[in-house]
C-alpha cells in the first residue's frame, strides 16, 4: 500500500493512495493498526489526488540517522567503516515534503546532498531481536540527509550540521510492501544522476539497524531511520533541483534556496 499526507482545503490527513489518482482518507494515523490495508480503518472520504497535494509523509518523535552504512561513502569521506552502526539524530523540525525546498543556511559556506532509504516504524519498539525485527517496520520513503559539511568538520559533533531547518527531506510517500535488500537508491541534482548505488550494499541491513537503534531508543509509530547514504555527495547551491530516486518507492523532488536570498525579499 501506498501511504501520503495530502493537504486539501488547507488540512493535511493521511491517505491511501491508487496510482489511477484515487485516494481513501485514515481515520486516524495509518499506526493505529499494524494493518494498513483493513478496511475498517478507513472513513467514507473517497477522493481523488494530485502531486501538488503531497506533503511530508511522516510525523515522527525522532529521526535516527546511520553514518557510513556503505563503505565507499566511508572511503569517499575519509573515514572508517564503522565495527556497528554510527548512529546521530536530526530533530523533527528538519522534515520537509515534496515541492518545498532546502534551504541553505548562511552559518555554511558546503551543503551536500545525502541520498538514503528511509525506514518507518510500525509500533512502539523497545529492544527486538534481529529476527523480529522486520515486524516493527510499517513501510519505505525516500529521504536526502542533507549536510553541512563544513559545519560537520568543524563542530566535531553532527548535531548543527545535520540538523538544519529544511535538511531532512521525505516522501513523496511510504510504501508498505518493499524487500529493502536490494533496492537502487538515486540521488540527482538538476536531473543528472550523482549518487547510485543499492541498499544490497549497506554495511548494516534493515533488520540489523531496527533491532539495534531499539536497543538504544524506544522507536515509537512513525519513527524515521534514515540507513546511509551511497558514494557520491555533493554540493548544493541556490535554484538546484534535488532529486532521490529508490526503486519500488518512487521519487522525491525538492528545490534549493539560498536563506539570504529570501530574506532579502
Amino acid at each position: 500500500m501506498r501511504v501520503g499526507v495530502l493537504e486539501k482545503n488547507g488540512i493535511r490527513d493521511w491517505y491511501a493512495l491508487e496510482p489511477s489518482g484515487v485516494a481513501r482518507r485514515f481515520k486516524g494515523s495509518p499506526f493505529d493498526s499494524p494493518s494498513p490495508s483493513d478496511s475498517a480503518r478507513f472513513d467514507d472520504d473517497v477522493t481523488t489526488w494530485e502531486p501538488s497535494e503531497l506533503r511530508a509523509p511522516v510525523r515522527p518523535s525522532k529521526i535516527v540517522c546511520v553514518g557510513r552504512n556503505y563503505a565507499a561513502h566511508a572511503k569517499e569521506m575519509g573515514g572508517n567503516v564503522p565495527s556497528e552502526p554510527l548512529l546521530f539524530l536530526k530533530p523533527p523540525s528538519a522534515i520537509i515534503g515534496p515541492n518545498e525546498a532546502v534551504i541553505l543556511p548562511p552559518e555554511s559556506k558546503r551543503v551536500e546532498h545525502e541520498a538514503e532509504l528511509g525506514v518507518v516504524i510500525a509500533k512502539r519498539t523497545h529492544r527486538i531481536a534481529r529476527e523480529q525485527a522486520m515486524s516493527a517496520v510499517f513501510g519505505y520513503t525516500c529521504v536526502c540527509d542533507v549536510t553541512a559539511r563544513d559545519l560537520q568538520k568543524s563542530d566535531g559533533q553532527w548535531s548543527r550540521a545535520k540538523g538544519f531547518d529544511t535538511f531532512c527531506p521525505t516522501g513523496p510517500w511510504i510504501e508498505t510492501d518493499v524487500d529493502p535488500s536490494n533496492l537502487k537508491v538515486l540521488g540527482l541534482v538538476d536531473g543528472a544522476v550523482r549518487q547510485n548505488g543499492c541498499t544490497a550494499n549497506m554495511i548494516f541491513s534493515v533488520p540489523t539497524l531496527v533491532s539495534y537503534i531499539s536497543h538504544a531508543f524506544t522507536l515509537e509509530p512513525g519513527d524515521l531511520i534514515v540507513t546511509g547514504t551511497p558514494e557520491g555527495v555533493g554540493p548544493l547551491v541556490h535554484g538546484n533541483s534535488l532529486t532521490v530516486r529508490i526503486d519500488a518507492i518512487g521519487e522525491l523532488t525538492v528545490g534549493v534556496a539560498d536563506w539570504s536570498r529570501l530574506a532579502s525579499r
